[in-house]
């Protein structure tokens, strides 16, 4: 069974896919990839991304999500994209709320008054 077409590596793609994560062989795995052990064989491996670029992955995705970049959302799907953001983690960022004020196209005190809404 070749590498692509392996059950598990199947299984786990759309999850990588998610995170922006990628598989590499066997041969190619460094020590910091994770291992994808399949009956007591080690496949292949995960690489995880770099944590430089999270912010703008978690807003592609998002942005994919609800179908349209987030300058473009309504007011209340805007809303619905900090909920999402924040579920993620996203605010846990250095100057995220910055940033997604930026992709929004919106001020700061806008995405603090949508978070503090949701926290409320």
């Amino acid at each position: 069974m070749g590498f692509v077409q392996h059950p598990l590596l199947a299984a786990v793609k759309p999850i990588l896919d998610a995170v922006g994560a990628h598989l590499v062989s066997v041969e190619d795995a460094r020590i910091s990839d994770v291992a994808l052990e399949w009956e007591g064989e080690i496949i292949a491996a995960v690489r995880l991304p770099l944590l430089q670029g999270a912010l703008d992955r978690l807003i592609t995705q998002v942005e994919r999500e609800l179908g349209a970049p987030l300058t473009s959302l309504s007011r209340s799907d805007k809303q619905i994209a900090v909920r999402m953001l924040d579920q993620r983690g996203a605010f846990t960022l250095r100057r995220a709320v910055e940033d997604v004020a930026d992709a929004m196209g919106v001020s700061r005190i806008t995405v603090y008054n949508y978070l503090n809404a949701l926290h409320r």
